[in-house]
């Protein structure tokens, strides 16, 4: 079991981070690697905040991630084998389903509610 804990703090410019805690005072950089469907993203980023006595994990999030549907990061502690947070990306016709899509939806129907009713109540009043 890994002893590393892993809290997502920002995406960004297709660059997700987070930051890595829980390792004793002699322990060195954390063996973490990402995959994605089994393979390796390359170009992850290790970099140890001294003040904060942390380190940063800076993830870009490949190409090959953003398609239709359900794709996720896995990220592990490569040291135990364990798995310690994971990145998940959802677009396209996957989203037609999903409760925050048809949220976007009604909100969208309510600005346009509101603007009719205020623009009848101006014609009315």
């Amino acid at each position: 079991m890994s002893s590393l804990q892993l809290t997502k703090t920002k995406m960004k410019e297709g660059v997700w981070q987070g930051i890595i805690t829980g390792l004793t005072d002699d322990d060195a950089k954390p063996k973490i690697e990402v995959t994605l469907e089994g393979i390796a993203v390359p170009d992850i980023l290790l970099t140890y905040n001294q003040s904060a006595d942390h380190w940063t994990l800076s993830v870009p999030i490949p190409a090959r991630a953003i398609a239709d549907g359900v794709q996720t990061l896995i990220i592990s502690d490569s040291d135990t084998n364990t798995k310690i947070g994971h990145i998940t990306l959802i677009s396209g016709e996957a989203l037609a389903d999903d409760i925050r899509a048809e949220m976007d939806l009604l909100r969208a129907e309510l600005d346009m509610l509101k603007s009719a009713f205020r623009r009848h109540c101006v014609e009315t009043g």
